[in-house]
């Protein structure tokens, strides 16, 4: 009775043990006898105990970071690049079979890969393209990584440190740019204030001609009224004159 029950007990732990709970962002990818079974989950999945081998696959995106490189470019300048590589599973089964350190290939394939597309490329273009180097290196990357079940999402190049040469060049043209943009801000204000002091004294001419040309035309206005006067007195003493003249 001990015995079968000692056998029981043995057999409902083996039984449990081969229960599995597979996360949603999980997969189990089955071995029975060494043979693959395909990929399981997620849910609740149950293996055989003994006879089936599991290994768990996680389908989130990961990263890889890429420590800094030297790399040579087209123009022969030495530089030192670091990036990293988002990547995440798409074949669960082929990512176990096909590839046994995915991080450790995936560096290997990253490093040639950034210096084949380096070389090709001139200092300048480097350092200014950027976003085209992620794009080519990815492509690059995926090319490998397909037949693996892995899909490279994202290369992102984190720093690209020229030459010191390069470097203190870079940092005299930063302050000639920075001093040529202060001599335009300054050209600039002198314009501006020389156009504000013309528009103001040709404001002040139009305001002191108009001044002038209403003071005319009251003068003349004047002027007018005044003959007026003049003449209206002149018919009269004309008139009185012809008036005495008959008596």
């Amino acid at each position: 009775m001990g015995y079968t029950l000692a056998v029981l007990i043995v057999v409902g732990l083996l039984l449990w043990n081969g229960v599995k709970v597979v996360r949603e962002y999980q997969r189990l990818v089955v071995f029975r006898l060494g043979r693959s079974t395909g990929d399981k989950g997620p849910g609740v999945v149950y293996i055989v105990p003994v006879i089936d081998k599991a290994v768990w696959v996680d389908l989130r995106e990961l990263f890889l970071e890429i420590p800094a490189q030297t790399c040579i470019t087209k123009d022969n300048a030495p530089i030192s690049i670091d990036f990293l590589i988002y990547w995440k599973v798409v074949d669960p089964g082929l990512s176990v079979i096909k590839v046994g350190n995915f991080a450790g290939a995936a560096q290997g394939i990253a490093t040639t890969g950034l210096r084949a597309v380096i070389g090709d490329i001139i200092l300048d273009d480097v350092l200014a393209k950027r976003d085209q180097i992620n794009q080519v290196l990815r492509a690059k990357l995926d090319e490998v990584t397909e037949r693996w079940g892995v899909k490279v999402t994202t290369v992102e190049i984190r720093e690209i440190t020229p030459p010191k040469d390069v470097q203190e060049a870079m940092t005299r043209q930063m302050s000639a740019e920075r001093s040529r943009r202060a001599l335009v801000t300054e050209a600039d204000g002198k314009k501006q204030a020389a156009i504000t002091i013309a528009e103001g004294e040709k404001q002040a001419a139009i305001l002191k001609a108009e001044g002038d040309r209403q003071a005319a035309i009251l003068r003349a206005e004047g002027f007018s009224l005044a003959l007026g006067k003049i003449f209206e007195v002149a018919r009269t003493v004309d008139t009185n004159t012809m008036s005495l003249q008959y008596l």
